[in-house]
């Protein structure tokens, strides 16, 4: 009888919950366990701490530890250091084509970073085009090859978080606070410190937290351009590939690494956002004119960091049309890199397509049914679904990629070497995308709606189709152009997980710059970009101007 009454009870949403976490124990939890099991076992099987004391105690690996806490710090604060004046600038002041640069810089951060590292060889290389320039006048230009190179491409491609996150913050507070401020004799950079810093603190925090976690969780870049400097995406992966089935503990435990130090990027963040502030944000900041000199300073800033941010793919874009040979572009124009494609990776761009298509598929569906759970289903069960979604964040794409082919390269589950996997490694990493934009629109979206359609005969789920998933549609379609744009250019774990038949554009970039065939890697970074902006201006066209990404 019991039974029977719990089953009664059990609705759509149950089942919607307790499928979701089922399937994120099996492609999430259970790879993650495998792979933290493994890095405490020896090669007979037996425990054994080993793996991290050698982790600890050898130099090797004890340096690339080092170099992506210092590489990652150095970037985040570089970044911070571009996005806060960008941001004060371009929400308090009146300055010529703000639109544009906002656009430009919405651009710069969704094209993957390893497009921009190979931008800046074309451009800075040992062949590029500003090298060779210098060189004929006699300039030998520093070398962008090691950790410089890794920091500048990092600075550039992330400080946009830090100004995303801190321009809405600025937006919101309350004027009076900073009019009060100025009614006691507290003005100029004064102010500044005293009351908008510590209201945007937090803001501040966020885009920090995730410039380092993107950059620590990057692997094209320092692959690229960081010629032998170690990091720990890099040790992993080359621990990986070189002991496969050997001694995938060590992998584990690099790992792992990468985990805990994720991990505690992200407590450091909460700990800075202890405290919390309140605004009623119904006097939003005046945007005021500048001084003319003061004006034209401030202008030429925004230009500068935005124009040497996208200027790299700029020059991608031009090269894709040139012909050349080799890591040597020639004076002569064509569509030779395009037709190139079909030739020598004549399935990367269908096969990225083809996956992203079904991910992003994936991702609308199950996004829209979970966030609907997590903000309107709330038990302990919608709960641990939550915080379930909140792993990948400190995961990187290494670290995935790792964990799914250790746990489904055996019976009972055998998925490596399959379009399967991977289609299962960007639905991991990009659905919280699409959850939180959903989320946050359901969050503030009146229930009473689905309330009426329910009391005038409607069922739940009908309610809930034909009510509540139209109006939440602008914050599935915001998180879902992100899910998709970031699953088109995934690298990461797409590298650990491809193989012939599903080599993606990304991959065949990466390994087009390896070969030194830059022609072709200039046309497929092309076509990515290209497809990047079109995903971008079609979002804008559904969602409306007031909604657009491209604000």
């Amino acid at each position: 009888m019991a039974a029977a009454r719990f089953w009664r009870k059990w609705t759509f949403w149950h089942w919607v919950t307790a499928v979701s976490l089922l399937l994120l124990a099996i492609v999430l939890l259970y790879p993650v366990g495998q792979l933290l099991v493994k890095s405490f076992l020896a090669k007979d099987g037996s425990f054994t701490l080993k793996n991290y004391a050698t982790f600890l105690g050898k130099r090797y690996y004890r340096l690339a530890l080092t170099n992506s806490l210092w590489i990652c710090t150095v970037s985040t604060l570089i970044a911070t250091a571009i996005g806060i004046p960008m941001a004060f600038l371009l929400t308090r002041y009146k300055l010529p084509g703000k639109p544009l640069i906002r656009t430009l810089i919405i651009l710069s951060l969704l094209s993957p970073p390893f497009i921009g590292t190979y931008s800046w060889i074309v451009l800075l290389g040992r062949a590029g085009f500003i090298t060779r320039a210098m060189e004929a006048i006699g300039i030998t230009m520093p070398t962008i090859y090691g950790p410089r190179g890794i920091i500048l491409v990092f600075s550039l491609h992330f400080f946009p978080y830090v100004y995303l996150f801190t321009s809405a913050a600025l937006q919101s507070i309350d004027r009076s606070l900073e009019e009060a401020a100025d009614n006691l004799g507290v003005s100029g950079f004064t102010r500044f410190r005293t009351i908008t810093l510590p209201l945007v603190l937090p803001a501040i925090s966020a885009g920090a937290l995730m410039a380092f976690m993107s950059a620590l969780a990057d692997f094209g870049t320092p692959q690229l351009i960081g010629e032998g400097y170690q990091l720990l995406p890099i040790a992993a992966y080359s621990e990986y590939m070189n002991e496969i089935g050997g001694n995938p503990g060590m992998a584990g435990a690099l790992s792992m690494g990468l985990v805990v130090i994720s991990a505690v990027a992200l407590f450091a963040q909460r700990w800075i956002n202890r405290r919390t502030f309140s605004m009623s944000s119904l006097r939003p900041p005046v945007v005021v004119d500048l001084p003319l000199g003061k004006k034209i300073l401030a202008t030429a800033f925004c230009y500068l960091v935005v124009g040497t941010a996208i200027l790299p793919q700029v020059v991608v874009m031009i090269s894709s049309f040139r012909k050349a040979k080799g890591p040597i572009f020639l004076n002569e124009f064509g569509l030779d890199n395009y037709l190139t494609i079909f030739d020598r990776v004549p399935g990367a761009v269908a096969n990225t397509f083809r996956l992203s298509i079904v991910a992003i598929v994936i991702m609308v569906i199950a996004g829209l049914l979970m966030s609907y759970v997590i903000t309107r289903r709330r038990s302990v069960a919608t709960a641990a679904l939550d915080v379930t979604l909140l792993i990948p964040y400190v995961l990187p794409g290494t670290v995935i990629g790792i964990a799914l082919i250790t746990a489904f390269n055996r019976p009972p589950l055998v998925l490596t070497g399959t379009a399967t996997i991977l289609v299962i490694s960007y639905v991991i990493r990009k659905i919280s995308y699409t959850v939180r934009s959903a989320s946050s629109v359901l969050t503030s979206l009146d229930p009473s709606l689905e309330e009426a359609s329910i009391n005038l005969g409607v069922g739940p789920v009908a309610s809930f189709f034909k009510v509540t998933a139209p109006l939440v549609f602008k914050g599935v379609l915001a998180g879902a152009v992100l899910s998709w744009v970031t699953t088109i250019n995934e690298l990461s774990s797409t590298i650990i997980l491809y193989h012939a038949g599903t080599i993606t554009m990304p991959v065949a970039i990466y390994s087009q710059v390896i070969s030194d065939n830059f022609g072709l890697a200039a046309a497929l970074s092309t076509i990515l970009t290209l497809v990047t902006v079109v995903s971008l201006w079609l979002f804008n066209r559904l969602a409306g101007k007031d909604n657009g990404l491209l604000m």
